[in-house]
């Protein structure tokens, strides 16, 4: 990440500044060494600035001070990449989140709306983590494990009907394992045995999130599939 490099090499120029004196302000760069030394810190500021808006300078400043004697290490020095990348990596993804928010939050409320309604009519079961589900054949066949090869047929699909993706469109049946699909499509195998066919209604955050994929499925969208299980295929 490429403000973790900068932090990296901040840390590497700061064992070539000695700061043990304050001095004042200079008005002009009077060689090159020193305009490489502004320009550093300059660069430095900026990039803090961009990617901590609520930065402590005092604590920024320590940091610094105690990073070029290597004493009283709030952070181990060991620690201190992963801790970064981790904040950052966490930062970001608030940042997409919020942004997806302001961008797709009319998608989210339709889908909680349609879930709502969809939720209390008849036949429709909920679980526990929100998944929906009609049983439109019940198999007789072994249930479904997360560690099971399968071949399925689906037909998933908008909360307003668009067809995103069908094997039954297609004609061909799909193969793979139970547990490599979004959480609410694995969570609905598991639900079934062979032979059964359900209809499943997938909360935003049991399918893609704020993630889009393709066209048709936006940030925060519902899901809605139909499952059927046509064989559970030997290892």
């Amino acid at each position: 990440m490429r403000v973790i490099k900068s932090l990296a090499i901040f840390a590497v120029t700061a064992t070539m500044i000695s700061c043990g004196n304050q001095k004042a302000d200079v008005k002009s760069l009077e060689s090159e060494i020193d305009s490489a030394s502004y320009a550093l810190g300059m660069d430095m500021a900026f990039k803090v600035k961009a990617n901590l808006e609520n930065a402590n300078t005092d604590l920024f400043l320590q940091g610094y001070r105690n990073g070029t004697d290597s004493t009283n290490l709030l952070i181990a020095q060991k620690d201190l990449n992963t801790f970064l990348r981790g904040f950052f990596q966490k930062q970001q993804t608030e940042k997409r989140a919020k942004d997806a928010e302001a961008k797709f939050g009319a998608v989210r409320k339709a889908g909680e709306d349609f879930l709502a309604e969809n939720g209390v009519k008849e036949g429709v079961k909920t679980t526990d983590s929100g998944l929906q589900y009609i049983v439109l054949k019940e198999g007789k066949g072994p249930n479904v494990l997360p560690t099971d090869k399968i071949r399925i047929h689906y037909h998933g699909t908008t909360i307003d009907g668009k067809v995103f993706d069908s094997t039954v469109d297609k004609k061909k049946p799909y193969e793979s394992n139970a547990n490599q699909f979004i959480k609410g499509f694995n969570e609905g195998l598991a639900l079934m045995k062979v032979g059964s066919k359900y209809k499943i209604f997938i909360p935003q955050e049991l399918g893609y999130g704020i993630q889009q994929r393709g066209q048709l499925i936006k940030p925060f969208s519902a899901l809605v599939f139909e499952i059927e299980i046509l064989d559970i295929l030997k290892k």
